[in-house]
């Protein structure tokens, strides 16, 4: 064999020994970006006894740096950091939750070193979370936050690359000054308009009205539309140093009900109610004295409707409308409201403005 011959089966065969190729995607080493991960819990930090078995498991089993070691992918997108804030089903979060998660974002994204942060979350409330902390959190920096619907033991489990998509999202200049963003499923969904739609399915959250922002493909976000609502850094919600929020109470309406409910919650110290309407905002009109007399009390009324989609019309001046708000996420903004003002219409303003 020739030395000609030699060389050139030596190129074919081992190219890299000669000519090294430069990989694409992933950068390597100080250009990564830092992304910071808060845990909460919830399916994605779930187990089950067997990896068949997607609706009997316990959420909220799987620590932070386990959920990070699973998916070392990551590290190659990211400089990772994480921590617990807790490991709970997300039926459990609370306002003071809330409050403690927004404030610790708000301390890591001060930092100039940290690019992003991700949130894992339980889906059953993970709406309630990521529209709180669009609101709460004052920074232009992605906050991305995640779950799963099947837990981290299940056959083709959702969690590992709906974590990846996250990081690579909450670590990209791409995903800057968008407001809080939801992940899941490869679709990027702004936390004001986006739900829960459906109780077992990866493909469900939902944006129905105005749609999804955008997708991630190929490790990159791809965002085609943004919201126009104040967030994060246009917020001008601040809950540094507090504990709890404001009561809030979700009334809802249905044929054949009395003012049982709206009696009781005034009774209890509520300090505002949002009504979950039938259609345009209607109720029957046995509540109607029941209302007038919380709103006499100082107390606001805010309309929302049950059908989880639309623009509520409001047909009695006293009362709010929820604008297109679902009554989860009119019941948020209401309750930081509150840490402001009584004055209705100043809460009206926040409702067209947020």
């Amino acid at each position: 064999m020739s030395h000609v011959i030699r060389m050139v089966l030596f190129l074919i065969i081992i190219p890299g020994l000669i000519f090294p190729t430069v990989a694409a995607g992933p950068l390597t080493g100080q250009d990564l970006p830092h992304v910071h991960i808060f845990a909460t819990g919830g399916t994605i930090a779930g187990t089950a006894n067997s990896p068949t078995d997607l609706v009997h498991y316990t959420p909220g089993e799987i620590g932070v740096d386990t959920l990070i070691d699973s998916v070392p992918e990551i590290r190659n997108y990211a400089h990772v950091t994480g921590e617990q804030v807790c490991n709970i089903n997300s039926d459990d979060i609370t306002p003071a939750i809330w409050i403690d998660l927004s404030e610790r974002i708000n301390a890591v994204l001060a930092d100039p070193g940290v690019d992003g942060v991700v949130v894992t979350h339980g889906t059953d409330t993970l709406e309630e979370t990521a529209y709180f902390l669009n609101l709460a959190v004052h920074s232009d920096k992605p906050v991305v936050i995640t779950g799963s619907m099947r837990p981290a033991t299940a056959l083709s489990a959702d969690g590992p690359l709906n974590l990846l998509n996250a990081v690579q999202l909450a670590g990209s200049p791409d995903a800057r000054r968008k407001g809080v963003l939801i992940l899941l499923n490869g679709e990027i969904n702004g936390a004001r308009e986006t739900t829960k739609t459906n109780t077992q399915s990866v493909q469900t959250f939902r944006a129905t009205d105005l749609g999804l922002l955008g997708y991630m493909e190929d490790g990159k976000p791809l965002i085609y539309r943004t919201s126009t609502r104040n967030n994060t850094a246009s917020s001008a919600f601040n809950v540094t140093g507090m504990t709890t929020l404001p009561r809030v109470d979700i009334v809802m309406a249905y044929p054949g009900m009395d003012s049982t409910a709206i009696d009781a919650f005034a009774a209890q110290g509520s300090q505002g109610l949002v009504i979950a309407a039938m259609g345009n905002g209607e109720y029957p009109a046995v509540i109607q004295s029941a209302l007038e007399a919380v709103a006499m009390k100082g107390i606001p009324v805010v309309i929302s409707s049950r059908t989880g989609t639309g623009i509520t019309s409001v047909k009695d001046p006293r009362f709010i409308s929820a604008d297109t708000l679902t009554p989860q996420k009119a019941r948020i903004l209401l309750m930081l409201a509150l840490t402001q003002t009584h004055d209705r219409e100043r809460i009206m303003d926040m409702f067209r403005s947020y």
